[in-house]
């Protein structure tokens, strides 16, 4: 039976010290940035990073499996697999704009149970696993008590490459800026779903997302007491590629709202 309170707190390790990595190779950025599709980058940064973190995994978990966004590894498990992002705000990152953060999450058949986000430039690490509450830097975090959306500070994100339902997007955009507190796209879904967790925010929405963006984020939402679904109210949002996280007691109202502005699909 796998400890899995002695395995987070080895996997928040690996994340902080990858995230020193990462901290320290901000000055060499500028000379090695490649275009993975449109608007999309890698740079030897995101390799290296995430090569540390499989090569780490493995001595902790020799068993386990991976879904990785930089293909480190093929290897997948039978009932266990890793769903790393090494560093979630590459844009941010080659911008040396401080939000970006490293994200692993593991899932055993094919449910969520553990997830770290450590967002590197706070020095914040966000965890949880499965019957745990969620943490942020050892202290029990939860989401907000706020219970209605013109009281709500809202995150998304805007797409980069699927731009087949910008126009609702912005028309839902539009609509949240006149009915809500505001709304912050800070360029990292992990850090947006952690920020969530504890409170900051009272929800976060966003769609063309892959499932290193928000598996270990939104298992911490969830373990914080909050809701998180699809745009359906479904619960394909780690490979569904739309994500709706909030404190829970905005959920059905956000929901209508997204539903209102995007087609069901």
């Amino acid at each position: 039976m796998v400890d899995l309170k002695s395995l987070c707190e080895k996997v928040c390790i690996v994340s902080k010290e990858v995230g020193d990595y990462i901290r320290t190779e901000r000055k060499n950025i500028s000379i090695d940035v490649e275009t993975k599709s449109l608007n999309s980058f890698v740079t030897h940064v995101d390799k290296e990073a995430e090569k540390q973190i499989v090569e780490q995994l493995s001595v902790l978990f020799p068993e386990a499996g991976y879904i990785a966004e930089e293909g480190t590894s093929n290897k997948k498990g039978e009932t266990y697999n890793w769903i790393i992002d090494p560093l979630d705000g590459t844009t941010n990152f080659i911008h040396s704009i401080p939000c970006f953060s490293v994200s692993i999450g593991l899932m055993k058949n094919g449910v969520m149970i553990l997830g770290v986000v450590y967002e590197i430039n706070f020095d914040e690490c966000f965890y949880a696993y499965e019957s745990s509450p969620a943490f942020l830097n050892g202290k029990e975090i939860t989401v907000s008590k706020t219970t209605k959306l013109e009281d709500s500070l809202i995150a998304t994100g805007f797409p980069y490459y699927d731009y087949g339902k910008l126009s609702p997007y912005l028309e839902l955009l539009g609509h949240f800026t006149k009915n809500t507190r505001g709304i912050r796209r800070l360029g990292s879904a992990a850090t947006d779903l952690a920020y969530v967790a504890c409170g900051r925010f009272e929800s976060f929405y966003e769609y063309g997302l892959s499932p290193w963006d928000v598996a270990a984020g939104a298992f911490i939402v969830q373990q914080a007491g909050g809701s998180v679904s699809d745009f359906n109210n479904d619960k394909n949002y780690i490979f569904g590629k739309q994500i709706l996280a909030t404190n829970k007691l905005t959920h059905e109202n956000m929901l209508k709202e997204i539903q209102h502005f995007f087609d069901k699909s």
